[in-house]
């Protein structure tokens, strides 16, 4: 893949792929107190999109100091490498903080309205509750930054908020918005159309007032279509995962998953598949408490969230050698799982219950550290999870598996509906799914061949194909069975089906993470294996 970072207004798919391949979680990153650090990871790694990198949930601060700090960050960081895009957030809440935001002027005009002095009115942009549920995420208390509702992008209000927010980080220099959780304040907003309205003033603002007259756009979505054309440049969405109960600790792999809707892209060209982008997100960090560990059993505590935590909450308090096989296993499971998604690998994110403590780089003390940093630990940022070398290998390795074995990029089409074979006839099987004891470590349960999520997919001349990742390397088995029975299984002993779950051939991963492709050829009854490196 030949990166380019070149664009002035509407982005050619090179280019939107190659930012996505130089991407990060870099969460309130306007925040940081070790920014010179991560300056310094920024241009070792050739980072060029910063993810989060500023946005509010909470807000419990004027908004002049937050977007004063947004812009010192979007300036430093510009200082260094002006191609970098930073990315801030504008998520699906209301705050009765807003009440003391004034209007500015350019919002009203842009809407059409009189202008009027006054401020955002909470109880006109919020989503009322239907069948007796609240909107209301946090208890009111003291600060009116914690009590918070769903805003309702179906009313005027909403849409004049989020249009002030965006534009304010506009013209702070940031180059992309991640829209949150879009299918929810959208609800009351039948077929998108006020929304597709709104984003289509943002990205006119852009136009005019961006660094390089041009906003991206996302949110976590598989897509958003109306007559063919796609409401986000790209598409967004945290890692699907199942836990591997029956092994030694609290491990667990991720499940294949991914499409991303096609189209018309706002930038002008189409695609059958738009780019992803997919990370470990975060709603809390620590889903459980000391006295749920002692009562929960093992299993609920699997099923429970990540093991009982948020995602990089999970990922945070694994050890350090732990966390760079994760990173290693996520980096391949992307390439060859989906072939236009991109790993956000995380920079910084919070943890917010998951708070890890460690000695830190600089006095040797015990510290806590409430946010996840890449950093390697040092005096420039004390309390680094110290993920820099693995993810620099990821990034040198660059794209060849992708290249050479990810799966097709329609991942809920399996093909072969009405195919014959040519010399005789012969209705091929629609769905062939391979199975075994290797199942577990790629989100099936074992020995299932009726699995869906090992379901093989047809790519012509006979032959179905699926790539997996397998995190730890050992010997497994596996066979192929045609429309998930055990009637006729097929292994890579001989050319003859058997009947019944028998023996199965073996393949054999030498290291940890490896890809391993099936493949499948029907009439000749040909199985394989390969172990790629």
């Amino acid at each position: 893949m030949k990166l380019n970072f070149e664009f002035d207004g509407a982005m050619s798919r090179e280019v939107l792929e190659s930012y996505l391949s130089r991407a990060v979680t870099a969460g309130e990153l306007y925040e940081t107190t070790t920014l010179r650090d991560d300056l310094r990871v920024i241009e070792r790694l050739g980072i060029k999109f910063l993810g989060r990198a500023s946005g509010i949930w909470a807000m419990l601060e004027d908004d002049d100091i937050h977007f004063a700090k947004s812009r010192a960050l979007a300036d430093a960081v510009h200082a260094q490498d002006p191609q970098i895009i930073l990315q801030a957030c504008i998520f699906e809440i209301v705050t009765l903080r807003m009440n003391t935001v004034k209007i500015p002027a350019y919002v009203f005009e842009a809407f059409g309205k009189p202008v009027e002095d006054r401020c955002f009115r909470w109880d006109d942009a919020r989503m009322f509750p239907v069948n007796g549920d609240t909107d209301v995420h946090f208890p009111e208390g003291q600060d009116p930054g914690l009590c918070g509702a769903m805003p309702d992008l179906n009313r005027d209000e909403a849409r004049m908020w989020f249009y002030y927010r965006a534009t304010k980080y506009i013209d702070c220099g940031y180059e992309a918005l991640h829209m949150g959780q879009v299918h929810l304040y959208t609800a009351e907003d039948r077929g998108m159309k006020k929304t597709y309205e709104l984003f289509g003033m943002i990205r006119d603002y852009a136009a005019k007032h961006a660094r390089r007259h041009k906003v991206l756009m996302d949110a976590h979505t598989h897509g958003v279509s109306v007559n063919g054309k796609l409401l986000f440049d790209y598409h967004a969405m945290p890692f699907t995962r199942a836990p591997l109960e029956d092994y030694e600790g609290i491990r667990l792999v991720l499940v294949r998953e991914g499409f991303s809707e096609g189209g018309e892209n706002p930038n002008g060209w189409y695609g059958e598949q738009m780019p992803l982008l997919m990370e470990y997100d975060n709603w809390g960090g620590k889903m459980f408490s000391d006295e749920d560990l002692a009562n929960y059993s093992r299993h609920h505590m699997a099923r429970w969230q990540w093991w009982g935590y948020d995602q990089i909450g999970w990922f945070a308090n694994q050890p350090e050698e732990s966390r760079n096989h994760f990173i290693e296993y996520t980096y391949r499971w992307t390439q060859v799982n989906n072939p236009h998604a991109f790993f956000e690998m995380p920079f910084r994110r919070t943890l917010g219950a998951a708070q890890v403590e460690m000695i830190r780089g600089d006095n040797g003390e015990t510290g806590v550290n409430g946010s996840y940093q890449i950093n390697n630990k040092s005096a420039g940022c004390p309390m680094g999870f110290g993920q820099e070398d693995i993810m620099k290998a990821c990034w040198d390795d660059g794209n060849r598996l992708r290249e050479k074995y990810a799966n097709p990029e329609h991942l809920i089409r399996y093909g072969c509906r009405e195919i014959y074979d040519a010399e005789t006839g012969y209705k091929l099987p629609e769905k062939v799914v391979v199975y075994g004891s290797f199942q577990p470590f790629v989100g099936a349960a074992e020995n299932d061949s009726n699995s869906e999520i090992t379901r093989m997919y047809y790519i012509g001349d006979n032959t179905y194909t699926l790539t997996v990742v397998i995190p730890f390397a050992g010997e497994y088995d596996y066979a192929v069975s045609t429309y998930g029975t055990l009637s006729a299984v097929y292994t890579a002993q001989h050319h003859r089906a058997e009947s019944g779950d028998g023996p199965k051939a073996a393949f054999t991963t030498k290291r940890d993470n490896s890809v391993v492709r099936f493949t499948f050829r029907f009439m000749d009854n040909k199985v394989t294996a390969e172990v790629a490196e």
